[in-house]
C-alpha cells in the first residue's frame, strides 16, 4: 500500500509532510504535492503533519477522492514534477484555500 495526497492539497501545498518523510517520496508540482507510490514505504508519519488533512493511506481515501490514487501515480512520474526533500513556504493564499471543495479543475500540471 501507499499513501495518497488528495484534492485539499491543491492551491495550498503545505510542505510540513516533506520534512518527516524518511524516503523522500514526495513530488512537487506547481500548486500541489503528490506521493510517488513506488517510493512510499507506508510509514504514515506524513499524515499527522499535513495541515490540510490531505494525506490518506490508500485504503482510507474517501470515495470522492479515489481518482487521486491514479493521479498521484501519474503525476509522480510526470515530466517536471521533481522530488522535494525540504520544507518550503506554502502557497501565499494557502490558508484561504484550505478546506475548499472543487479544486481539481485548478490543478496545474
Amino acid at each position: 500500500m501507499t499513501h495518497v495526497v488528495t484534492e485539499n492539497c491543491i492551491k495550498c501545498k503545505y510542505t510540513d509532510c516533506v520534512d518527516v518523510c524518511p524516503v523522500d517520496c514526495f513530488r512537487e508540482g506547481p500548486n500541489m504535492l503528490v506521493i510517488d507510490p513506488d517510493e512510499c514505504i507506508d510509514c504514515a508519519v506524513c499524515i499527522p503533519e499535513c495541515p490540510a488533512d490531505a494525506i490518506f493511506a490508500e485504503e482510507d481515501v474517501p470515495a470522492d477522492q479515489l481518482p487521486f490514487i491514479k493521479l498521484n501515480a501519474d503525476l509522480a512520474f510526470a515530466k517536471g514534477w521533481t522530488s522535494i526533500t525540504k520544507r518550503k513556504a506554502s502557497m501565499p493564499d494557502a490558508d484561504e484555500w484550505n478546506g475548499k471543495d472543487g479544486k481539481l479543475g485548478m490543478l496545474e500540471r
